[in-house]
């Protein structure tokens, strides 16, 4: 199919929407309840467009494209409908001014200024900030604007269904089960809900009043075989966050707890940056009795030849003088599935033993 948007033409697919569209190719349309990763709602009117032949003014996220449709997506009633729903949206919105989280510019607040909309003179806070107990999202519910791409994010990508709207009218709000903590709820502290949340009424606690990135690294978890990839935004060389990328092959936008808020272990003073080795190793001598004052007891960093080689050949001695079953092999959760393939393969084929365990538990 050819669809035209502000005057371009361009394909479609049949089943796309116009809002899929126009991001394929690069269109900005405002959005603020619809997220990529989620099944659109259409409550939020920020992605409203006007198409020629069709009356009012119709959400992007949710009008289904076809064949020789015209769209508009910047015309100047547009523009007046964006501000108007945004001073709609501001007008129960309170700007915590505790432990805000400064990380990186919420979405709501960068259409806010797109659109030069002032924002509203703070006011008493309909909610307690930082309700919930969760010791890692912080929730500002005085920052919610209903978008409900929370409570579609622990549905479908979770599957936990903790998040759900309460209550009628003006008193609507988010809450966690049957308006209880989120952890009472089943939370599993994934932080699905933070990714999505698009004004900080859901943040990641680890990060508050951390300040901007320097850069943001693309990488790998390390915490098991499956392979999320995940960003670390990274300030002063020191990991402040850790986000999901929707791009990821394997995982989206999801993360476990571990994957994103386990990153403290990398800053640790007493990680480990080097192998080590025993003092009484290295030099070749017996193995004496344990005592903190004795030297032979110390720890020596050496290269990954020496350790490897000294691994190699304890190994040995051990299953020449005691038998392949006095050796006891464990493998490990953050290494990739092929190379705990190959460490069965050394338990079994190498050693001589069955004495193989995982440490794939949570």
């Amino acid at each position: 199919m050819k669809i035209t948007i502000n005057d371009r033409v361009l394909e479609a697919a049949e089943g796309q929407t116009v809002l899929q569209i126009a991001q394929a190719n690069k269109i900005v349309i405002p959005v603020l309840c619809h997220h990529r990763a989620l099944s659109p709602s259409g409550s939020c009117r920020m992605c409203l467009v006007e198409v020629e032949g069709l009356r009012g003014q119709l959400a992007a996220c949710t009008l289904q494209s076809a064949d020789g449709m015209v769209v508009h997506t910047e015309t100047p009633a547009l523009l007046e409908s964006r501000r108007l729903l945004l001073e709609l949206l501001l007008r129960n919105y309170v700007e915590s001014d505790t432990a805000a989280d400064d990380t990186h510019v919420s979405e709501l607040h960068y259409w806010v200024a797109h659109y030069g909309v002032p924002m509203p003179i703070a006011s008493k806070p309909r909610y307690p900030v930082d309700s919930d107990p969760n010791p890692f999202i912080h929730v500002d519910l005085n920052k919610c604007i209903l978008c409900t791409r929370c409570v579609r994010a622990c549905a479908e990508i979770q599957g936990r269904f903790v998040w759900g709207v309460g209550f009628r009218g003006d008193q609507a709000k988010i809450v966690a089960g049957a308006d209880t903590t989120m952890l009472e709820a089943r939370c599993e502290s994934c932080g699905a809900c933070v990714a999505v949340c698009p004004t900080g009424a859901l943040a990641d606690r680890m990060s508050m009043g951390k300040g901007t990135a320097d850069k943001v690294v693309a990488t790998t978890c390390t915490y098991c075989g499956v392979g999320c990839r995940l960003n670390l935004i990274v300030k002063g060389n020191r990991i402040i966050r850790v986000t999901s990328n929707p791009d990821a092959p394997v995982n989206g936008i999801a993360l476990c707890v571990k994957g994103r808020y386990g990153y403290d272990f990398v800053h640790h003073p007493e990680r480990l940056k080097a192998p080590r080795a025993r003092r009484y190793l290295l030099e070749g001598r017996a193995k004496p009795k344990p005592s903190v004052a004795d030297p032979q007891w110390d720890w020596i960093d050496v290269g990954w030849d020496t350790a490897l080689n000294l691994a190699a050949r304890r190994l040995r001695e051990a299953r020449d003088t005691f038998g392949a079953d006095s050796v006891g092999v464990l493998a490990s959760a953050k290494c990739l599935n092929e190379e705990n393939y190959l460490m069965n393969k050394f338990a079994r084929q190498v050693i001589g033993t069955n004495g193989i365990d995982h440490c794939a538990r949570l």
